[in-house]
């Protein structure tokens, strides 16, 4: 009986996503892997944002307005202030900073071919990640670039995943996974299990309650990603102690 805790951009709820220091702050809670998302500039140089802009995350009016950061070259993007008080990170910035395992999310399909010449130099790096994303094409594509990297498909529940042409086992297997992540709905104790005797890790996000803790424990998942992940230790250790299991 575990579960992994994930941090969510970092550790979110406290310091702003995707980071140095929110990357840092996560590593300092103990979290067992981060979770961050990666994007390609204009002139192909690999750097971390959630958004296709910088708008929300801006920290002046150097970052707003400036339209898709794909568009921006990684000099524009490093000219403007997030609201980390400093510009965005790039790929090998957050691995420099960093030694936790990391879920490496997909956000732009482009990523795929640079992201394997990346690894291809820094083995050790990507021995240390999976690679994420909602995109289950792009996920197959990391498959066959980096077939020594772990692999991880997202929906938001289960019902999503049924949408895909041939049901859930077809969109794993179409995009050759080796973890798979949902929401909590229609994931059930029975699913997990078949899910596991595929050998394929199974994650829940995003984890806010107690309540929700309990149930990623009831269901049997291998991990959940939080905003904050300390909350989530803490309120996973306590079900475990209530449970007569001691804390790892």
């Amino acid at each position: 009986m575990g579960l992994l805790i994930v941090g969510h951009r970092g550790a979110m709820a406290h310091l702003p996503e995707n980071s140095l220091a929110s990357y840092a702050l996560a590593e300092d809670i103990g979290v067992d892997e981060i979770e961050l998302d990666v994007r390609l500039s204009k002139d192909q140089q690999l750097f971390l944002l959630h958004d296709a802009t910088l708008d929300r995350t801006a920290g002046d009016d150097s970052a707003r307005g400036l339209g898709p950061a794909a568009a921006l070259t990684l000099a524009q993007l490093q000219g403007a202030t997030l609201d980390s008080g400093r510009a965005v990170v790039t790929l090998a910035e957050m691995y420099d900073a960093t030694h936790t395992f990391i879920q490496l999310e997909i956000k732009d399909p482009a990523v795929v071919p640079h992201l394997a010449r990346f690894f291809e130099g820094r083995p050790e790096d990507a021995a240390r990640t999976v690679l994420t994303g909602f995109d289950a094409d792009a996920v197959r594509h990391a498959a066959e670039a980096m077939p020594h990297i772990g692999r991880q498909v997202i929906v938001t529940e289960i019902a999503k995943a049924q949408e895909f042409d041939g049901g859930l086992w077809a969109l794993l297997d179409h995009a050759k996974v080796t973890r798979f992540a949902s929401g909590f709905a229609g994931l059930t104790p029975e699913l997990v299990e078949q899910l596991h005797a595929r050998d394929i890790e199974v994650h829940v996000w995003p984890l806010r309650t107690m309540e929700q803790t309990r149930e990623a424990l009831r269901l049997g998942v291998d991990g959940a990603t939080s905003d904050d992940p300390a909350q989530a230790i803490a309120w996973r250790d306590q079900i475990l102690a209530e449970n007569g299991v001691a804390a790892r």
